[in-house]
């Protein structure tokens, strides 16, 4: 008797992994569910980034073997809440309401950044991303929301 394969993770059991692992900092394990060739985008992100095509994108996305940053590494203590999974017509296709609430280690100071992703994933993987983040509340937790303001201002009110 043959048993049959096991069918790959559906959508949204590859959103709720992915978010677990964002959370637990387990880049490795969020970077498996990944399609060798992908697409992801931050769509509103301040500096438009262009698009994350590959698995090397994705780990200096995510800081997988990045050398010493310069600035002091905060802390980030979250989970995932709120979380809301919309199904659609297109099978491979998910939209997930979530955010990520917890709080800086070094601080205390408790922090919340909301998201909605737009995912296509097949057989498993996530082949596209569209990734809505609250960016500037991520940079405020994380130390950065000062150089990043600063950043914004030199980007879009260049001197004269």
């Amino acid at each position: 008797m043959t048993v049959p394969p096991t069918p790959p993770p559906t959508p949204r059991e590859v959103f709720l992994k992915l978010v677990h692992a964002v959370c637990d900092e387990r880049w490795e394990d969020a970077l498996a569910l990944y399609a060798e060739s992908t697409h992801v985008t931050h769509p509103f992100h301040p500096f438009e980034p262009p698009p994350m095509t590959s698995l090397e994108e994705l780990r200096a996305h995510f800081g997988i073997g990045s050398a010493t940053e310069s600035e002091p590494r905060r802390t980030l203590r979250r989970r995932p809440a709120g979380i809301t999974v919309h199904e659609t017509s297109d099978p491979e296709v998910i939209v997930a309401e979530f955010r990520y609430e917890g709080t800086v280690v070094e601080t205390g100071e408790p922090f919340t950044i909301p998201g909605v992703f737009v995912m296509r994933v097949r057989d498993g993987r996530i082949i596209e991303s569209r990734d809505y983040l609250h960016h500037l509340n991520s940079a405020r937790a994380r130390g950065r929301l000062g150089g990043v303001l600063d950043a914004i201002r030199e980007h879009y009110l260049p001197q004269e």
